[in-house]
This record gives C-alpha cells, structure tokens and sequence, in this order.
C-alpha cells in the first residue's frame, strides 16, 4: 500500500531519530580506508604478530631496550656515565629521519621538505634548516641517511639523541655516525641474545596489552570461511609464548591459540620474504627439517618466501589481506613484489585521534584564517594593480592621481598588516597544535598542512589502516571499504 505524501516513515524500536547516523562506529575504533577493497574477495588474512595482534607497551618495550644498550655501549668503550643515561621515551615518533653525518633527527613533509629537526635534544633553528637541507635536495635512501619506520626502532633515536646530548655536554669528542652504528649495533645484541625477549616474557602485563576482542575477531573471520595464517619474524619459541598470553583460553572453540591459524610461519626474514627467501623450513622439536610439499595446518614453519607460499597454498595474490604494522616489511615489500592486499596497524592512532578532537577549534579557526588569507590576498592583487596603473596614468588631474594612490596605499597598508596578523596567528595556533599531537614532532601524519613523509608512506602503500586489529570486528567479512573522493586542488 503506497504511503500517502505527507505520510513520515517512523524508525523502528531502538533506531536513532536521525536516519542511523548515531549508529555509526567511533572514530578510534573505525577502519581508514585509502583504496576501495571488498573483503568479500578476500580469501586468507595474514597477520604479523609484534606491534600488530601484540600490541606493545611502548614506553616499557623502549626503557628496557635503552637501559640495555646503554650497558652494551660502555662495554664498547663508551664513559660508564652511560649506565645512568637520562632521557625522555616520549621523544621519538616514526617517520625520522637521521643525518648520520651531522647528528640530526629530522621530520620531513611529503615532498621532503625539512620542517623540523633536532640535534642531540637541542631543537634546531627553521634558519639552520634551511641553510642544511633546502638549498641541496635529501637522498633519504643513503648510506648518510637512515628512516626511523618501525615502533621497535624509536629506542634507537632515544639512546642516539640523548648520548649525543650528554656526550656533547661533557665535552667529549662525537663521531656522528660511528655513535649511531654503535647504538644499532647495541640494540640488535640484546634482542639477539634473548635478553628483550626474556624481560617481556618474564612479566607479560608489563609489555603487551592483552585485547579482549582480538580472539573474537579471527573468530569472525574463520566463521566466515575465510582462511587466517601468521607471518613474523619473531623465533618460534618466542612466538608462543606470546600468542599463548594473547589467545589462550579466549574461546572454548580453540584449545590453543595454534587454532586460529590454518598456517603458522616464523623466523620469516621480512622483508627478504617478500622477495628471494628461503626455502621453508618445517620445526620439528627443537630442530627443523625441509618442508614437505604443501603447508600443514597444525604444524609450526620457519623461513620461506613469497612465491613458494603462493604456489603451496593455490591462492592468488589479489585473494590476501596482509596485516602488518611496519610499512616498509610488511607493507611496502608487500605491496611492491605481489598483489596483496594490505592493512596497516597504526597504535598510535589512538593518540593522533585524541589529539585531532581535542583541538577541533583551533583546527577549524586555521582553516578559517587560510580563506580569509585568500580573500585579503585577491584584494591586495586588487590595489596593487590599482596603485600602479595610478602611477602610469597621464590623462586626468594630477592631484588627484596623487590623492587617489595615497588612498589605495593606504589600503595596502592595511591589507599587509591583516596579512601579517593572520600570519603570527596562524603560526600560534599550529604551535599550540602541535603540542597537542606530540610535545617534540607534532602529528604523526601531517606536517603542517602537508602529510608527513610517514603520512604519505601510508597513503601510498596501504589499503586501509586502524589501530588494532580488533577494530575489524564491528565490519562485516563481507564489507566493502570504501575510499574517501581524493579531489585534486582545481577540484575545491
């Protein structure tokens, strides 16, 4: 029976009055989506492990890694006040970039440009800046150059700032680079010879938060009939003991967190992975032995590569989500060498999210300030033409040529000191924004109104990006994500 015109549709019971808005997902616990993807055409989700189903606590992780290399650097020959070495955990963020040759940590927007930047923990001055690295184009890919990608690698910039600090405080002689080798150096040691792993797993709580709804989720999509596997880099033994403090016990469906999974792969050599690898190992005990011919469920594997995991498993590279949180192992590899799709874990989103509401009103007021810099702009193009064609004319009383370019002076006058105004504004308000999203680098993402170098990585290479794995459990394991319109400037 058709409603008559001016009969209104009432919701149902429990729906919002505002035709289902308020039903929408949080903005922390949403998926981003930056290239459409049908997760109906998925057919095997992989998972990398650290920072992305464990999510580290990264003040803890970065501390115990700091303290340990500051005692592998006085075993080098470093000044034994290294052992009571001070820093600040919060000071680094991905996406840094480090001049080896001069000892600086740099932040660069997406063209990379060098906005800002830190020598030791001393900022450096926009003038020092520019006189470094805008007259001469960055080759970030260098050998003097090294990029800060990883959560696991902030300890590093931590330890290499604050020794370079004290170093130089004491007046000692510092080879830039040799100091930034020794500190790498330092870290690798302790997380070869156990010593992180044996903290982290000593005290669980400590260092990895335990998310309730991650079992939920590979739940959900096993359900579905999709297929999960786990692909890290992490040794088997490590490995779990981890997914064991994650997973077990979650479901009464899954004895032990192995469950989950249809493949389990280890030691796997990203990004190397991606590309030659190894051949696959399969763990036997406390050996291995080469893989059969197919990949087993229920067993445990080491090393492999793409193109024999591919072949093994009969799946095409479009059918799989890759989730990982390291854009350059798991997500730019990925995405270069196969057709993978790719999801990229981002925790510190939760930070960025805090941050961007938070300080919604000084956002809005400098998007204002920058249409009102246009319009004043466009009037000022206005007068200045004005003022010299007054200059140029012949014809008409000179006096009154005069009285009227004194007039349009004015104006201009004027119109330069609103300009200047919104300008020392402007730049308040994006300090004060700044300090919102980080005390030292500002967002993650942006830099000033530009993506970051990091910001743009993720743009580029992954297809959607959240905070943790979980967010996934409010979609659908059919949802089609839906990128944003990506509208070019004469678009606006």
């Amino acid at each position: 029976m058709p409603l008559h015109p001016k009969q209104l549709l009432l919701p149902f019971p429990g729906m919002p009055a505002d035709g289902g808005r308020g039903l929408g997902i949080a903005r922390a616990d949403r998926v981003s989506v930056n290239r459409n993807l049908r997760l109906s055409s998925i057919e095997w989700l992989g998972f990398d492990m650290d920072y992305t189903l464990a999510i580290y606590n990264q003040e803890q992780m970065d501390a115990i890694s700091i303290d340990l290399t500051a005692e592998r650097m006085v075993r080098r020959g470093y000044p034994a006040y290294l052992k009571h070495l001070s820093y600040d955990a919060r000071f680094p963020i991905r996406g840094l970039l480090v001049d080896k040759k001069l000892g600086h940590v740099l932040k660069m927007d997406r063209h990379k440009g060098v906005l800002k930047g830190y020598h030791g923990l001393r900022l450096l001055a926009r003038d020092e800046l520019d006189e470094l690295y805008h007259h001469k184009r960055i080759r970030p890919h260098t050998p003097r150059y090294h990029w800060i990608d990883t959560l696991f690698a902030l300890s590093e910039v931590t330890a290499y700032s604050a020794i370079v600090d004290v170093l130089e405080r004491r007046g000692e002689h510092v080879d830039y680079a040799s100091v930034f080798t020794d500190v790498r150096t330092s870290i690798d040691e302790a997380h070869r010879d156990g010593s992180v792993y044996a903290h982290v797993t000593a005290d669980f709580p400590r260092y990895i938060e335990r998310d309730p709804d991650l079992a939920r989720t590979l739940h959900k999509f096993r359900s579905s009939g999709k297929k999960l596997f786990l692909l890290t880099n992490s040794p088997s033994s490590y490995t779990d003991q981890v997914m064991t403090y994650l997973l077990g016990g979650s479901l009464a469906e899954y004895p032990s967190w192995q469950h989950y999974f249809d493949i389990v792969i280890c030691a796997a050599q990203k990004p190397h992975w991606f590309q030659e690898g190894k051949p696959f190992l399969e763990r036997e005990g406390d050996g291995t032995r080469p893989a059969k011919g197919w990949l087993e469920r229920g067993r445990i594997y080491e090393n492999g590569n793409l193109a024999d995991f591919e072949r093994l498993v009969n799946v095409r590279g479009s059918s799989v989500l890759y989730v990982g949180d390291h854009i350059y192992g798991d997500i730019l590899r990925s995405k270069k060498e196969t057709s993978w799709r790719t999801a990229m874990i981002i925790q510190e989103l939760d930070d960025e999210i805090a941050a961007l509401e938070s300080c919604a009103s000084e956002l809005s007021r400098i998007r204002e300030l920058y249409d009102q810099r246009e319009k004043i702009e466009n009037e000022l193009r206005f007068y200045q033409t004005q003022f010299k064609d007054l200059g140029k004319a012949s014809n008409g009383d000179g006096q009154d040529r005069v009285v009227d370019r004194a007039r349009v002076k004015r104006a201009i006058d004027r119109l330069r000191a609103e300009l200047r105004r919104i300008d020392h504004e402007h730049t308040l308000l994006h300090e004060r924004v700044d300090r919102t999203f980080h005390p030292y680098w500002g967002s993650l993402l942006k830099e000033e109104n530009e993506m970051s170098g990091f910001g743009l990585q993720v743009a580029t290479y992954a297809d959607i990006y959240m905070r943790r794995v979980s967010n996934l459990v409010a979609y659908s394991p059919q949802q089609f994500f839906r990128s944003p319109h990506d509208l070019m400037p004469h678009e606006l």
